[in-house]
């Protein structure tokens, strides 16, 4: 009998850590779906990228230039020069201030730099006709022009990364323009068909390319531009396919921190750029397909718009070229022969740590790419 008291306490302790344990799973359940429903349904709202404040000072069509605000408005500019970002055409501008502790424009603007981004929009069908010439001939000059006019420096430092870096190139060789001081040049497609495998599989697709302009009368600059446009959530499909096992890896990972509010918010920050990617104008893709892919028109340092040609010889600015070691998009060797197109003397090729995006918005990016990019240009932006 004496031992009934010291039973029915065990069981009630029993019981008692059972609706502790039935509590606590069911409160880590609820947390795990909250996080789960809002990465899939809310992420934009969770993502911490983007929020660099800035000024829109200009706008034409889809199109805006941003200028840069620091923290302190009442510092000014280290750096007589301004810093001009040419992003690619498909990115969207978060790429460049995904964190806010991890923020390509908010490390310029720490270091004293004047900065300026064209921000190239979201482009439709109704978009279709621009091709690569557009932006070369038409936007570029306008928009540079208002920076001018705005900062009331004539000097200007281009920062392309990707195809950004295509256009910067182009421009300043198309133009002549002696008023670009420096050029910064990062995982830009120069030689296509060194692009590792994939360019193999260009430098292959030249000769068929080649039989048909010699044996037939189709042309595929024939093809109406709205056929070759791209939509936004195609390039974001295209870029995944790049590396599937690690994006499933990447999502794997998402699955296995449910539980992790903060793992969650930071993954749909990084998200953020790369599943909204934007879409290529038809006459852009088409110029990207058969110009540069297939044609491999940039390895030449020879580029054609219209009845003007841009020679890279032309140029003769200070031009830093980056590659990434692990960049499977753009290669090394794909970076590598700008340096013997162009006729400047001050001129450096580097090869640093990361992949395609790894160089503009990587973990490690504040500590191996963008003190590069920097300690370079300080010294070219007095």
């Amino acid at each position: 009998m004496t031992q009934l008291p010291k039973v029915k306490q065990a069981l009630l302790n029993s019981l008692t850590a059972k609706k502790i344990l039935n509590s606590r799973a069911g409160q880590q359940t609820r947390h795990i779906l909250s996080n789960a429903t809002d990465r899939v349904l809310r992420g934009h709202q969770l993502a911490l990228s983007g929020q660099t404040p800035y000024d829109v000072i200009y706008q034409r069509e889809i199109i805006s230039l941003r200028h840069y605000k620091t923290e302190n408005e009442n510092s000014s500019s280290k750096y007589r020069v301004p810093l001009v970002i040419i992003p690619p055409l498909a990115a969207n501008t978060l790429v460049f201030d995904l964190f806010p502790d991890r923020s390509l424009i908010r490390f310029f603007l720490a270091q004293g730099f004047d900065v300026y981004m064209i921000d190239w929009g979201t482009p439709s069908l109704r978009q279709a006709k621009y091709n690569f010439g557009t932006y070369i001939k038409i936007f570029m000059p306008d928009f540079l022009q208002q920076i001018r006019e705005h900062s009331g420096q004539q000097q200007l430092s281009l920062y392309g990364w990707s195809l950004g870096g295509a256009i910067s190139l182009c421009y300043t060789s198309l133009f002549k323009d002696k008023n670009i001081k420096n050029l910064m040049i990062l995982a830009s497609p120069i030689n296509t068909h060194k692009s590792g495998y994939i360019g193999k599989l260009y430098q292959r697709l030249n000769t068929p390319a080649q039989w048909v302009r010699t044996n037939t009368n189709f042309r595929i600059r024939q093809v109406p531009s709205r056929f070759f446009h791209i939509h936004g959530w195609q390039n974001t499909l295209g870029f995944k396919l790049t590396d599937p096992i690690g994006n499933f890896k990447n999502y794997w990972v998402l699955l296995k921190n449910l539980n992790d509010r903060q793992f969650v918010i930071n993954h749909a920050t990084s998200s953020s750029f790369v599943d909204n990617m934007l879409a290529y104008p038809g006459g852009v893709m088409r110029d990207i397909i058969l110009r540069f892919w297939i044609d491999n028109e940039l390895s030449t340092g020879v580029v054609k718009f219209g009845e003007q040609t841009a020679y890279f010889k032309d140029i003769d600015c200070s031009v830093l070229a980056i590659g990434g070691d692990t960049d499977i998009i753009v290669t090394t060797e794909a970076v590598r022969p700008l340096i013997s197109l162009i006729s400047s003397e001050d001129k450096e090729f580097k090869i640093v740590p990361g992949g395609h995006m790894g160089l503009v918005s990587g973990s490690q990016a504040p500590q191996t790419v963008w003190p590069v990019v920097s300690e370079w240009l300080a010294k070219r932006s007095d």
